[in-house]
């Protein structure tokens, strides 16, 4: 009996993540799954996310239940393993024996069939284990060690969310970070959401922004609107930051794929010329579709030296980050991210910065942001780029913020919870959205 397409699917796609570093949501909507039904696809999406959030945990049980060291074991057998343990643990509606036997089948099919008893007599002896409330588990941990235990988060992480946030604050974004995010849309106009409706897409409102909207049911992706760009899949963090952002006549997104917020930009500003710069090509490739707006120009650049000799009244600096701010949506991010990681990653974000406010005319606004919750990726590279810098200056942002509430665009009513100081904080499980972070810069 062959093994099922989802798991198939699945099984492929943990490998090359563990392999090549690759990241499963773009493996998830790769042209390879399209052949796979809805249902399906839905199964080797929660396959896949599921191992990878919870794969310490997952990693435990099978250290509880073999003598052999994960370590030594070759990557087809671990991948397998973790994928049976975790439709024992946590899909109650799969049958033991199919998620074992399946289990079992997949390393066959990988080449390893002399590991296959051990697949077979490790499961069996997890099988009985059955599901356990984890998330209620992390809602009461005492501590950064139990914390990170029931979470399923580096010991490190966490210990460094409770230092800047608290406790209760890091157990939110724990638990946010186990649990299958909310899928938000920009919607572009009124005639959008009654196609989408008519698609069989059911949505709420946005709980952030206002031309938000949560998707409930129905897939966004299937539709005509979808296809033509006038609707972007787009956190409503992600959405916030080209609202902050705000009006200018020449506008620049020196980081610009995958090109929501540079899309977002050019929607605000119909009459500005708006440039975004991407430095990889397989990157730049995703800046396709702004083709579709005749006031974007695509440039290849790298941001750390841009090419204009003209400058700019607005510029997004949306930098390359650690990405610790959307775990939910990209699990496999904590078991690479070290903490060594965070330096050259704030060399790189200064030198960004730096090179983008070189380019700011005088009386203009640049927007830095991350989507990330480590001080040394968002303050501190505000800090280090504006050291000696007398021309420019951090505005605060509950001015901006406030203008957005009154004027309907947020619909978000705690407008000094969204506030660390004069930036932008927006934390996971405590907002409803990804966690980002902006700073305005204003040049005098």
């Amino acid at each position: 009996m062959p093994v099922s397409p989802a798991r198939a699917v699945a099984f492929e796609i943990l490998l090359r993540v563990e392999r090549e570093e690759s990241y499963a949501a773009e493996l998830l909507h790769s042209d390879r799954l399209a052949k796979l039904s809805s249902r399906d696809h839905g199964l080797a999406t929660e396959l896949v996310m599921g191992v990878l959030r919870w794969q310490s945990l997952l990693d435990q049980h099978l250290v509880a239940a073999t003598s052999q060291k994960l370590e030594r074991l070759d990557s087809e057998v671990l991948c397998a393993l973790r994928l049976g343990v975790y439709q024992l643990q946590f899909l109650s509606r799969v049958p033991a024996r199919a998620a074992i036997f399946e289990s079992v089948e997949l390393v066959k099919a990988a080449r390893k069939r002399s590991a296959a008893p051990l697949v077979n007599a490790v499961l069996r002896t997890i099988s009985g284990a059955g599901a356990e409330d984890m998330l209620a588990k992390i809602n009461t941990s005492p501590d950064s060690i139990t914390l990170a235990e029931n979470a399923a988060h580096p010991a490190w992480l966490v210990e460094r969310w409770i230092e800047h946030y608290g406790i209760e604050a890091a157990r939110q974004i724990c638990a946010h970070d186990q649990m299958v995010p909310e899928t938000a849309i920009h919607i572009h106009d009124d005639q959008v959401a009654d196609e989408l409706a008519a698609a069989g897409v059911q949505l709420s409102p946005g709980r952030l922004l206002s031309a938000a909207r949560r998707v409930l049911a129905g897939d966004v992706t299937g539709t005509l609107a979808y296809e033509e760009g006038r609707v972007s899949i787009q956190d409503e963090a992600s959405q916030l930051v080209p609202l902050l952002a705000g009006r200018g006549e020449m506008i620049l997104d020196c980081c610009a794929a995958p090109g929501s917020k540079t899309a977002l930009l050019a929607r605000l500003n119909p009459r500005a010329k708006v440039f975004a710069t991407e430095l990889h090509p397989h990157r730049a490739r995703l800046l396709r579709n702004l083709s579709r707006l005749p006031n974007v120009h695509v440039v290849a650049a790298d941001a750390r030296q841009l090419p204009f000799w003209f400058a700019f009244d607005c510029i997004l600096a949306d930098v390359p980050c650690s990405g610790t701010g959307t775990l939910a949506r990209n699990p496999e991010i904590k078991w690479r991210l070290k903490s060594e990681d965070l330096h050259d990653l704030q060399s790189r974000q200064v030198a960004i910065l730096k090179s983008a406010l070189a380019q700011l005319a005088v009386g203009g606004r640049l927007v830095y942001s991350t989507c990330s919750l480590e001080h040394e990726e968002n303050e501190a590279v505000v800090e280090a780029a504006l050291e000696s810098a007398v021309e420019f200056k951090v505005a605060d942002l509950k001015r901006d913020l406030e203008q957005l509430r009154q004027s309907g665009e947020m619909c978000w009513e705690d407008i000094e919870s969204l506030l660390a100081g004069p930036y932008l904080r927006t934390i996971p499980g405590v907002h409803p959205c990804d966690g980002f972070f902006a700073a305005m810069i204003e040049r005098g």
